[in-house]
């Protein structure tokens, strides 16, 4: 009897891929790999499609051929463009379990990184009929920069979706692609509530709304696989596609009290928390946003495009500066100089501020992405006093953003931590136990998307 679920996060830097039992719910067997697809706003799907085998490969084919039902969960907000006789997924490798990308046209995934539209564009986009903001980044907003500066790449192409649409669609051969509430409101001109795209505030501005994936409730199935993969068999269930950020929060509020607020630093940073069963979002646009969750219920988000990249970006830059003066580092080993370093600075040591907005957010249209440093002195230069005046500023930015005022408001009474940028970093942990010192804090290893989309698998 079949007796697994799994799970596949496709993120922003790497797939994980997660094996549940399904009576005692517990991971069995899990498995991670980079895609290097590319870093920020264009990704190669060819590379992404590549890192998910390899994370297959390496599960035992015995535990595979037991499953029976997939969850899938990515990056959201981005988007990617296919022809669906020529591109896509319909040409497959014969005599083997691996699925081929078609020969036909297919465009990169556009990630949420993607900057190419600038607030003036934004600002000149007609308003959408949605409680959730249009931004840089988001599908919609991609689709319609390509109308009005590409709009001759955009007729190579009768489909679109994001990476785990493309996926879903992918391994159960849909013709159309199906996504999840969670994921279209993630691109913009999407009514949480009537669950309909803003189809007539569309075709206003000659948007191809054929393009847009069909919507189906978060956590129902999208189809079945319509062939063996990786041992894996023929007629498995597969989930609609879902977002990576509430899987990832279903994850911890799995085994957590609902007034559990999750904080998740890994590329970006989410501070989240659920809201009430008969809460309606507001029309008013804030730092913070209620994104869809799991049974007609939404999360408070405060949702940062500053988080792990912004210290990776740092540490690239250390690294420039090495090769510029003849010397050589690898990335790991400044990593951990620097966590070494800033554990021994101690509390008072450095009054130097930064601001870490690198990548802008999306609260703040109207302000450049950009950085800045403040308040150096001859005594603070220091790679410690450095690192540790970065992680203060990563937490100081989202508790601007969502304050623990504001998370007492709400009966939260605990933060659960998560994501690769914090597990491993205790100077951040401390942070944040510094900054949220009114609500007890600390930080796991087991939650992830993969781990959350093989539980809403099993629901």
């Amino acid at each position: 009897m079949a007796r697994y679920i799994l799970g596949l996060d496709l993120g922003t830097t790497s797939v994980k891929a997660c094996l549940i039992d399904k009576e005692s719910r517990k991971i069995v067997a899990k498995q991670s790999k980079a895609t290097q697809a590319g870093e920020g706003a264009q990704q190669d799907v060819s590379k992404i499609i590549s890192a998910l085998h390899n994370c297959l490969g390496r599960i035992p084919k015995d535990m595979l051929k037991n499953v029976s039902k997939i969850g899938i969960c990515g990056q959201m907000h981005g988007i990617l463009f296919w022809k669906q006789d020529t591109g896509g997924y319909r040409a497959q490798a014969e005599g083997n379990e691996r699925y081929e990308l078609g020969k036909g046209p297919i465009s990169s995934l556009y990630t949420w990184q993607d900057l190419r539209c600038t607030p003036e564009f934004i600002n000149s986009l007609p308003k959408p009929n949605s409680h959730l903001r249009i931004a840089t980044g988001y599908g919609c907003a991609t689709t319609l920069w390509k109308i009005k500066y590409e709009p001759q790449e955009l007729l190579q192409y009768d489909r679109s979706g994001n990476i785990q649409d493309f996926l879903v669609a992918m391994l159960c051969n849909l013709d159309h692609p199906i996504t999840s509430v969670q994921n279209a409101a993630s691109w913009g001109y999407f009514n949480t509530q009537e669950k309909e795209w803003n189809v007539d505030i569309l075709k206003s501005v000659d948007f191809p709304t054929d393009l847009l994936p069909r919507v189906i409730d978060s956590g129902e199935l999208a189809g079945k696989l319509d062939r063996n993969w990786f041992g894996i068999p023929k007629g498995a269930e597969i989930l609609a596609p879902l977002g990576d950020m509430q899987c990832s929060v279903l994850s911890i509020l799995s085994c957590e009290t609902e007034s559990t607020a999750v904080l998740n630093i890994s590329t970006s940073a989410q501070l989240s928390f659920q809201m009430p069963a008969d809460f309606a979002p507001p029309s008013t646009l804030s730092s913070i946003e209620y994104f869809p969750y799991f049974r007609n219920r939404y999360l408070a988000v405060a949702a940062s495009l500053n988080g792990g990249n912004v210290m990776a970006s740092f540490v690239r830059m250390l690294q420039s500066w090495l090769q510029d003066l003849g010397f050589g580092a690898p990335q790991h080993v400044i990593w951990e100089k620097m966590l070494t370093l800033a554990r021994n600075v101690e509390p008072g040591d450095t009054e130097m501020t930064i601001i870490p907005t690198l990548f802008g957010e999306r609260h703040l249209l109207d302000s450049p992405p950009f950085a800045s440093v403040h308040s150096i002195t001859q005594h603070n230069m220091g790679l410690g006093n450095v690192a540790r005046s970065l992680y203060s500023g990563l937490v100081t930015n989202l508790h601007n953003m969502l304050s623990s005022d504001l998370l007492h408001q709400y009966g939260v009474v605990q933060i659960v931590g998560t994501g690769t940028a914090l597990s491993q970093n205790q100077p951040l942990q401390n942070q944040i136990a510094v900054q949220y010192s009114n609500i007890p804090f600390r930080s796991v290893e087991e939650g992830d998307a993969a781990f959350g989309a093989a539980l809403a698998a099993l629901n």
